[in-house]
């Protein structure tokens, strides 16, 4: 080989050589800098840089909250930028921080969020008492109470989960930050709600889903917004408590009553969806029919009487029973069962006449003792009338002589 020939080969060589090292990235501590993730073990990840050798971020500064893994927080693969926290060529120690590029970051974006009410997703690093934490590029708490827009007893298997929040306080000195799902719910629920009550109708019959149960009635699903069902209107017949007729989770068929949207009120109704007792009744009774049936209400002039759900006829006073009756109390009392007589059924009317004393037998009537003749009249010695005509001057006329 001619010796222009290996001097071209070295001065190529040493061509390589001072590109390689002016490609080589310089670092020192406090720099940030841009790699990917080569490598993920349990406690660390490994990020080339470009640099001599690989980056090592730590799983404690991976992320703002305490991590089991640190796959929780990155994946090979993934871009990354990070703060040199230390570094030591004779070791070949190159110690990375994910978490302070993060938090810097961090606090200026949720400001921004805060100040514009703007609403993002997260994703629950950790249940703890009292609520959840998320990695927000710093730590991020959501309160239990502004979770959900119910009530949540056990938030075990929120872990992993994805939210929509807001923020809800941001405290940069003190490094807290308060977030709230539940006002994204109701945020997103009120707008659904004034949707759906636009296109509701008084007199519209839907489907519905019972969601709560309360002394006073009970809250429907109609489509993503709750309506009421009075306990009233649950059913024809008197409900005492509405967990004694549907139950939470229950397919209904509801009337929908009354829309407001200026206060967000739906009013339905579960026994308005249905025939009513009387349509039910019709053709289930007739004049001559013998029911039983319950005291429900007495009155002065009778007793109403239920023979079927909703369904009440009148008992007059003079049918109760077959001796003269002053007050239906004497003979009767509410809550009682009786046997009745249909005497007339009028369900277009909504009127039952009905008859205890029918349903009974009549007493025989006493037979009249004979009437005795009458006893002659015993005879006396009394004077006949003319014959005790008298004076006062017969009768005292001696005496009254002394006073002339």
């Amino acid at each position: 080989m001619s010796e222009e020939i290996k001097v071209q080969e070295s001065a190529a060589a040493d061509s390589v050589s001072q590109d390689a090292l002016e490609n080589v990235v310089s670092l020192k501590k406090g720099d940030s800098v841009k790699g990917t993730i080569v490598k993920i073990e349990d406690n660390q990840a490994f990020v080339s840089l470009g640099y001599k050798y690989d980056g090592v971020i730590p799983l404690r500064e991976l992320s703002s909250v305490n991590l089991e893994n640190a796959a929780d927080a990155v994946q090979v693969g993934q871009e990354v930028e990070a703060k040199v926290v230390s570094i030591n060529d004779e070791k070949a120690s190159l110690v990375l921080s994910k978490r302070q590029v993060d938090s810097t970051r961090a606090w200026d974006d949720l400001q921004a969020k805060f100040d514009n009410g703007e609403a993002f997703e997260v994703t629950v690093a950790d249940v703890v008492k009292g609520g959840l934490v998320v990695d927000v590029g710093v730590r991020g708490f959501i309160p239990a109470s502004m979770v959900e827009r119910h009530f949540v007893e056990d938030f075990s298997g929120y872990k992993g989960r994805t939210l929509r929040v807001k923020v809800k306080e941001i405290d940069r000195e003190n490094n807290k930050v308060i977030l709230s799902a539940k006002e994204v719910l109701e945020a997103e629920y009120e707008a659904q709600k004034q949707s759906i009550m636009a296109s509701l109708q008084p007199g519209q019959v839907i489907e519905g889903t019972v969601q709560r149960l309360t002394p006073f009635g009970a809250f429907v699903d109609i489509g993503g917004v709750d309506g009421l069902v009075h306990v009233s209107e649950i059913a024809w017949s008197h409900v005492a408590h509405p967990a004694d007729v549907v139950s939470e989770g229950q397919s209904v068929k509801v009337k929908v009553l009354k829309v407001d949207p200026s206060i967000g009120k739906i009013s339905l109704s579960i026994k308005a969806a249905q025939p009513g007792p009387w349509e039910s009744a019709s053709g289930q009774f007739n004049a001559g029919d013998i029911v039983t049936g319950v005291v429900k209400r007495l009155v002065s002039f009778g007793a109403f009487v239920e023979i079927a759900p909703g369904v009440e006829g009148l008992v007059h006073i003079s049918q109760i029973a077959h001796r003269h009756v002053a007050t239906p109390h004497e003979v009767l009392k509410e809550g009682q069962e009786v046997k009745a007589k249909v005497l007339d059924f009028n369900p277009s009317e909504k009127r039952v006449s009905l008859s205890i004393k029918e349903t009974e037998e009549a007493p025989p009537q006493a037979e009249r003792a004979p009437r005795s003749p009458r006893a002659p009249r015993e005879e006396t010695n009394l004077p006949a009338p003319e014959s005790m005509s008298f004076t006062l001057g017969e009768k005292f006329g001696d005496k009254l002589s002394k006073f002339k």
